[in-house]
């Protein structure tokens, strides 16, 4: 049985702990429901833009397609990978790299057996995560979640705009965190790059006509409209992968609260426990000594 010091240390250590795993949870509270309300902001705005991107796109004439949604054979492919800045935020990033080693397993191994998949990270946890398994992600904005800005976003955006242009990658793939509420993250890939044309069917579903009347030009929207469009979209995924991220970190804060009350009251049960055998010992000792007096 250990002695009553250790278990008095072990239980002042288990208290500090579960203060600080409570203070953990009320920032990461509060900096969701910022998170939250600029996401619910822009995802309705962001979800629509996509779909007239989407008909847009399939709706100019030949010679004035853009060069983002022009389909070409897929030599090289580039993951954008949305992980955290920090860790205590539970399974946010290990779902999403157990999801990726999926996805390019059933979908990518020729191109990661060909060495023509690239990875880009968005978060210093991705990038470390595939620094130490000896791959080389692009790191340059592995740090965007320190100033939360569209700046910040968008210049990242055009560096992988840039790079499909360029034809050092054919195709690009969003991999983020989705937010559902506080307790459900749900991992998704979008394709970023080429843009995909709407079909018939989703834009019967949509309501929405192929037809359109260009004002002021199909070149102007071409050159102005669709590059904001894709980085508006690059946007709402890092929007939804910041509020991803405070309601794991919220949730395992939590979580870690109520196991550290639990095991508070493991040890303060076997406290006692080792106090009353200590007393029970000291009585004894006490009796027999008495008894050895009397005889």
């Amino acid at each position: 049985m250990p002695s009553l010091k250790a278990v008095k240390s072990r239980i002042a250590s288990v208290k500090s702990t579960q203060q600080i795993t409570k203070a953990m949870k009320m920032v990461a509270a509060s900096k969701l429901r910022k998170a939250q309300d600029r996401l619910l902001q822009m995802r309705p705005y962001a979800e629509k833009l996509n779909v007239i991107l989407n008909n847009v796109s399939s709706s100019l004439s030949e010679e004035n397609v853009s060069e983002y949604a022009k389909q070409r054979d897929v030599k090289n492919v580039l993951f954008v990978v949305f992980t955290s800045d920090r860790g205590l935020c539970g399974a946010f990033n290990t779902s999403l790299f157990r999801y990726l080693r999926q996805l390019i397993s059933n979908e990518y191994s020729t191109y990661e057996r060909n060495n023509r998949l690239h990875l880009m990270t968005v978060g210093t946890k991705g990038r470390d995560y595939y620094k130490r398994r000896g791959q080389n992600p692009i790191e340059k904005y592995a740090e965007l979640f320190s100033e939360q800005s569209f700046e910040n976003v968008r210049t990242a955006a055009e560096a992988v705009m840039e790079m499909y242009e360029g034809g050092e990658v054919d195709k690009v793939v969003l991999v983020f965190n989705t937010f559902k509420n506080v307790a459900t993250q749900v991992v998704t890939n979008e394709q970023f790059l080429p843009v995909q044309s709407s079909n018939e069917e989703e834009s019967k579903e949509t309501n929405n006509k192929i037809d359109y009347i260009y004002e002021p030009s199909e070149e102007y929207i071409v050159e102005e409209l669709i590059p904001q469009s894709l980085k508006i979209q690059f946007y709402k995924a890092y929007l939804e992968s910041a509020a991803a991220e405070q309601g794991a970190r919220m949730t395992a804060m939590d979580q870690a609260t109520d196991n550290a009350g639990e095991l508070l009251k493991q040890l303060k049960l076997t406290y006692n426990r080792t106090r009353q055998a200590a007393i029970t010992k000291e009585i004894l000792e006490i009796v027999a000594g008495a008894e050895a007096l009397e005889s």
